[in-house]
């Protein structure tokens, strides 16, 4: 994995600056697309998309802290959120994509909306806990990039 970063370093010289700016850029975008869903065109989030904000929202404001204050180890307090949160959102993509059945973990904790029916469904694959997927395992590759390298020697 060393070798894959020195190579992505000899690339682009400031790639782990780069990264932590495009993690905080996915992380805030999710986070102004998903109120923006239930704000502003009335989408009315089921069980499992809570679950999916509460990890996706404190990564944003994890993000711009260790932005501002130049902290460069605050991507190690943003991986068991982003990694825990892709497991939820691809368990309710299988689940909306009818891979996977609502009797396998029932989801009328809220009642009122189904996590199996997908409000967005574009190209026949692409919902919202997909996209939301892809934030996630974005953000932990970003991070992953973002890590100081400590085997370098100085």
């Amino acid at each position: 994995m060393d070798s894959l970063r020195h190579s992505i370093e000899k690339l682009i010289p400031n790639y782990q600056e780069l990264a932590r700016y495009a993690l905080w850029f996915v992380a805030s975008g999710a986070l102004i697309v998903s109120v923006s869903l239930s704000q502003v065109f009335n989408l009315v989030p089921c069980t499992f998309c809570w679950w999916e904000r509460v990890l996706m929202f404190p990564l944003a404001f994890i993000a711009t802290v260790g932005i501002l204050r130049k902290d460069n180890n605050f991507v190690y307090y943003l991986f068991p959120m982003s990694i825990l949160g892709a497991v939820v959102s691809l368990y309710h993509s299988l689940l909306q994509w009818g891979i996977i059945k609502e009797s396998v973990l029932d989801c009328s904790l809220s009642g009122a909306v189904s996590c199996a029916k997908p409000e967005i469904m574009w190209l026949g694959f692409i919902t919202i806990p997909f996209m939301v997927f892809v934030c996630f395992i974005a953000i932990t590759v970003l991070g992953w990039l973002a890590l100081p390298n400590t085997s370098r020697k100085k």
